[in-house]
């Protein structure tokens, strides 16, 4: 046995550089760099060197030795190492690259994605400072366009409750074993140790620990050698739920890598409990392998290939289904994640085993030369082209994520991801995907990099017309010849939602033209070129990602802007009438001696806490008081002020007035909403001939119409709000509902609020109109609690969702209420006990 295992590992060396070779041929300049630096940055800390921390950083690589390449640069920088750093001691054990880097699938603006193997008794003030190094790290490799992540992986890690962090790139508690089997099957050593697990025999997976005390008792191994991440039978079924959802969460950036991650968990979750990992396929293919084998042909080659045998176990296990649509989708997939950007110039610039290699395996799908033709131009694809791959995409992602909630179901088992996790991650997938009406929708996630168009014009269609009413958008100009027959690319009933779907989503430039046709509006050319000047000045189109803080509370707007008169202006409409007014009758909402509204119609487009863009259009009789309604329900009383408020105005005649008056109003809603301590502020508010009492209370605003003078005293009287927006129906003991459950309550949320006493706790639950229902003198384990609503709700939504479907990612959400250091009861989110 230690022969096999001396031969195992020579040969383990052979293979990890012949990977590690083609995946310096597969990097740009900078690239390679930046992977021949990186072990330096964290085998020391010196001044000289371009990351420096100033403190007592762990440093040192077990087993590390400088190339000439790497010592030439050291000494270039006047940089000496210890001798007594090459080590098997050393805090940090290896350096390995995971993901695509060094396969089929690792084109040139694929990242780095590397784990820092380390001690597992380095203390947590060791590790904060090694994981500022990282950060710093990072920030030094996009100087040079190059993205690398690097992870502190404990070897311990995965002989643990998973209790990680979750972040952008970190997945936190939605996988564990699935992402070590990510590793195993696609590990590439930089630098540090060799894996134990690689080359240990398949047969002994099942009860791999012994094993291993078994060989270190013997003294055929020596644990100080190796980095030991432990072994894994199989994944447990409670991780599908946690890393569908994962993958769907990296579907938002990056959908065709996405899609080949999601149907592999469908297809793992299809042999369960019998799976055939791929970590374990590759790990036999590698070690049934001669040295000789291993790179003697491109066929062979492509056995070891981790991208490769994820194509090939999915396309078995679709047929097996028979979706051979998914089949195809599958392959255009693998296809465009071996080439990013312009993919014919990219074929040129690839090593002759790459060519070789992509030859071999687009010859076994009898690909029409056209079809080819259309993928290596993507970077030249356009809207329409887009809008044919977004919903199949997002579609095949969908209906992975179904899947496997049905194989939850069928095989009775919850998810092992933790509250917190899923509440993050639902949240992260609603603000991305869920449709809703007035919500800016991205259609573009990395599938194009240009979608600019020359020229956009907006076609109005009133009421009575063949066509539905509304606005169009086309890519074209007015001009019959180009537009009659012509499919338009978007549809709404108000202008600005097409304005700002267009900018958001990159089809409106600097240099585009845009043109309008108007039939039943006050629109025209200026008006809209004003809008579109607002828009893009106000908003940028890349906004920095929601925090995990944020998506742990309900959503606020933070950046609101107002657009005053866009497709209807009073005054435009006064033709050549005098007006008279003074300081009597200057009040813009009720103006002149005839009383007349100067705000016709209103549009809102703000972004919220969640990083969604939404727009809404108002423009009849009651107007003002439902946007004020509209904007007053979407801040909670706990909710922070806006970033920014902005309001235009683009009537003909009194603009700065109407845009000051409106401002100075919805800023005082907005001030006097979110005041503390306060029981109940009544505002009046006239327009046109009619008078409103604007309402506010902790549990939330309401306005109504006062037909007389008495009316406002009756309501203030009676002490309830039967028209708010914001309703909160107390159906809970004596005590009531907590000011912090009724503060923190959201509209179009479920949420749980947990109040815990010291034989159990009480639940209050606050359904999507605020209405709250108590459960008091609860005991039992909560964790299992969420876990049965988390249930209910996915097989809920499973069992009343057609084919095609998309799935619904509001889940509820869950709170504890606790004591503040001053005393005071506040809202934190649920964190698991395990």
């Amino acid at each position: 046995m230690q022969n096999k295992i001396v031969e195992l590992k020579r040969k383990a060396k052979l293979f990890n550089q012949l990977r590690l070779d083609r995946a310096l041929s597969l990097m740009d300049d900078n690239g390679r760099k930046v992977t021949a630096i990186l072990p330096l940055l964290l085998h020391c800390n010196h001044p000289n060197l371009p990351v420096y921390l100033d403190g007592a950083v762990p440093t040192g690589i077990c087993l590390f030795t400088p190339d000439e390449q790497q010592q030439d640069y050291l000494t270039s920088l006047n940089v000496a190492l210890d001798d007594d750093k090459c080590v098997t001691c050393s805090p940090i054990y290896s350096l390995y690259a995971m993901g695509s880097t060094g396969s089929i699938g690792q084109n040139w603006r694929s990242d780095l994605d590397i784990w820092v193997c380390h001690d597992p008794a380095m203390s947590d003030e060791d590790a904060q400072l090694l994981e500022q190094k990282c950060t710093l790290i990072t920030a030094w490799a996009d100087t040079f366009n190059v993205e690398v992540n690097l992870f502190l992986i404990a070897e311990d890690k995965f002989r643990k409750v998973n209790n990680a962090v979750m972040t952008k790139e970190s997945c936190g508690s939605a996988q564990h074993f699935l992402l070590l089997d990510e590793f195993y099957r696609s590990a590439l050593r930089i630098a540090g140790k060799p894996s134990l697990w690689h080359i240990l025999p398949v047969e002994f997976d099942n009860h791999y620990d012994d094993y291993v005390a078994q060989l270190v008792a013997d003294g055929v191994i020596d644990r100080e050698e190796w980095v030991d991440l432990g072994g894994f039978p199989c994944i447990p079924a409670e991780e599908y739920f946690g890393s569908a959802l994962w993958q769907l969460y990296k579907g938002i950036d990056s959908p065709y890598k996405a899609v080949l991650k999601t149907l592999l968990m469908e297809a793992y979750s299809a042999e369960y409990p019998n799976n055939r990992l791929l970590s374990q396929i590759m790990k036999e293919n590698f070690q049934l392998a001669s040295s000789q084998q291993l790179a003697s042909s491109p066929q062979l080659a492509l056995s070891h290939d981790t991208y490769y045998q994820i194509l090939i176990k999915v396309t078995a296990y679709l047929e097996k289904i028979g979706d051979n649509a998914r089949v195809d989708l599958l392959r255009r997939c693998f296809y465009l994640k071996m080439f990013s950007g312009n993919c014919a110039a990219e074929k040129l610039a690839r090593p002759e085993w790459h060519r070789t290699s992509v030859a071999e395996v687009i010859r076994e799908w009898h690909w029409h030369p056209d079809r080819i033709a259309h993928l290596d131009n993507r970077d030249n694809w356009k809207i329409e082209q887009v809008q044919e791959a977004h919903p199949e995409l997002l579609d095949a992602m969908m209906k992975g994520y179904r899947n496997l909630i049905g194989f939850a179901r069928r095989n009775n088992i919850s998810e092992s991801i933790n509250p917190a996790d899923i509440g993050i991650l639902s949240r992260k997938l609603y603000a991305a995907f869920e449709s809703l009406p007035g919500k800016v929708t991205y259609i573009n996630p990395q599938i194009s990099p240009d979608l600019s168009e020359q020229q956009l014009s907006f076609v109005q269609v009133p009421d009575g017309r063949f066509n539905n009413a509304g606005w169009y958008l086309y890519n074209s100009s007015l001009d019959p010849m180009q537009i009659v027959g012509r499919k338009p690319l978007e549809h709404n009933g108000y202008l600005s939602k097409l304005v700002a779907w267009s900018y958001f989503n990159g089809l409106m430039a600097d240099n585009t033209q845009v043109d309008i046709f108007n039939q039943d509006s006050d629109m025209n050319s200026d008006v809209l070129n004003s809008f579109c000047k607002d828009l893009k000045n106000k908003f940028p189109i890349q906004a920095k990602p929601a925090s995990n803080q944020a998506l742990s509370r309900p959503c606020e707007i933070r950046d609101l802007s107002i657009f005053l008169n866009l497709e209807y202006d009073p005054t435009n409409h006064w033709g050549g009438r005098i007006i008279e007014f003074d300081t009597n009758t200057s009040d813009v909402f009720s103006f002149g001696d005839c009383k007349a509204c100067l705000v016709g119609s209103i549009d809102l487009i703000y972004r919220n806490s969640w990083n969604e863009v939404r727009t809404l259009h108002f423009s009849g009789e009651e107007r003002i008081v439902d946007a004020l309604t509209t904007i007053m329900g979407k801040m909670h009383q706990d909710a922070t002020e806006p970033d920014s408020i902005k309001v235009f105005c683009y009537s003909l005649h009194f603009r700065g007035l109407i845009r000051h008056s409106f401002e100075r109003l919805v800023r005082d809603c907005i001030s006097t909403r979110l005041q503390r301590d306060k029981d109940q502020i009544v505002k009046m508010i006239t327009i046109s001939d009619d008078r409103f009492g604007i309402y506010f209370e902790r549990r939330g605003v309401s306005i109504r119409k006062l037909e007389t003078s008495l009316d406002l005293y009756n309501h203030i009287s009676e002490r309830k709000l039967q028209q708010m927006p914001l309703r909160i129906d107390k159906t809970t003991t004596a005590e009531g509902t907590p000011l912090a459950v009724e503060s923190h309550s959201s509209e179009g949320l479920v949420q749980f609020f947990f109040e815990n006493y010291k034989n159990g706790f009480n639940v209050y639950i606050v359904d999507e109109a605020n209405r709250v229902e108590t459960y008091q003198h609860l005991s039992g384990n909560k964790d299992e609690l969420i876990k049965g609503v988390h249930r209910f709700y996915t097989n809920s939504q499973e069992e009343s969702r057609h084919e095609g479907a998309f799935a619904n990612f509001n889940l509820p959400q869950f709170y504890d209420i606790v004591y503040s250091e001053n005393k005071e009861l506040e809202v934190i989110p649920y964190v698991s006990t395990k």
